[in-house]
């Protein structure tokens, strides 16, 4: 009842800003709304800390989590605290990154925190646009859109943001494949209750959106999670629920091909540039391995070519994530949706 009335009191505050910070945006500021707990109301993690996968027994087998691998390091974190803190500033490999998650569309992306040459973090604006989540820089206050990937107000305006690649699974398929894996654990600094979704049935109830969308695409339910592809300016959606029995799909987007691979059992939907395999087919009986090919190319759920001619290489993973398709509609409006 807590969390509902804190929720409620959230939706009064949103409604009731129309004061938006002065300057240029590259979105309508009109349509930015102010999410209620203000400037890093909601913390981000910036000392994270981690247990190994193998004294981990917090996590149930079906709750999801986001994976990270650079450099043959793996690293997981678990929805249940994204959800109340939603960015983590981290390292791994040398890459310094920010995982931002946004619950309210549902959408995970690591972004590279060197921004123009120099390092930086990011924090919870309180700002959602398209009910999605805006983080700040805090090396010069500029306001960014997760799901649009830039800079949207602010001396960086304009700056795209990279990516780094990650998988959203649920945690059993994530600890079978990386045993070895570090996951990121509650010692966030903060008191929260971790065991707890704050947002209420929100999750699985469609008709559930607080905050106002343009457009509401109502091809496929608001809620149905999907991965988005993105190649330059075409964009294309690949429902979960095209992978119900596990599924090898090999498209074009551009001109350029790629292969999406799911399983809905297994709860993963990732995309790579084909970069020639011969009849690639669909594994899920030796994980981390789900593809293997005629000519005997074993590929990883992180895109790592483990044995076959292409042995030691990394597939090339596009700009992708995955979020409820209520999110993808509004903001890649009339976006293609693959069908069989």
């Amino acid at each position: 009842m807590k969390n509902l009335l804190l929720l409620l009191v959230f939706i009064v505050m949103a409604c009731n800003s129309n004061e938006q910070d002065a300057g240029e945006w590259l979105i309508p500021s009109e349509e930015v709304f102010d999410g209620g707990p203000g400037k890093d109301g909601i913390p981000s993690v910036d000392q994270p800390q981690f247990d190994l996968a193998s004294e981990v027994n917090t996590i149930n087998d079906n709750d999801l989590i986001i994976g990270i691998l650079v450099n043959g390091e793996p690293k997981a974190y678990p929805h249940n605290i994204l959800d109340w803190h939603e960015i983590v500033n981290d390292e791994l490999g040398n890459e310094a990154f920010a995982l931002t998650y946004c619950p309210l569309t549902g959408t995970g992306i690591a972004w590279d925190r060197n921004i123009n040459g120099s390092l930086t973090t990011f924090g919870v604006s309180g700002k959602l646009y398209n009910s999605n989540l805006m983080p700040y820089d805090r090396s010069t206050d500029s306001y960014w859109s997760q799901m649009r990937l830039d800079c949207v107000t602010g001396g960086l305006l304009g700056t795209n943001i990279n990516t780094i690649p990650i998988i959203e699974t649920k945690w059993s398929t994530w600890k079978e494949s990386y045993p070895n894996s570090k996951v990121l654990n509650t010692n966030t600094g903060f008191s929260r209750n971790y065991e707890q979704y704050p947002y209420g049935d929100y999750r699985t109830n469609d008709s559930n959106i607080i905050f106002p969308v343009s457009p509401l695409d109502s091809r496929l339910p608001a809620k149905e999670r999907a991965l988005v592809l993105i190649n330059g300016d075409n964009k294309k959606v690949y429902s979960n629920k095209l992978f119900s029995n596990g599924k090898l799909i090999q498209d074009e987007i551009n001109n350029e091909p790629f292969i999406v691979v799911g399983s809905e059992l297994k709860n993963f939907v990732v995309a790579f540039k084909d970069p020639g395999l011969i009849d690639p087919q669909f594994r899920f009986d030796e994980l981390p391995v789900i593809v293997e090919d005629a000519s005997g190319n074993r590929v990883t759920l992180t895109g790592e070519v483990i044995s076959g001619p292409l042995a030691g290489s990394q597939l090339e993973s596009p700009v992708n994530y995955m979020g409820y398709f209520f999110a993808l509609g509004a903001f890649y409006p009339n976006v293609e949706i693959y069908t069989n």
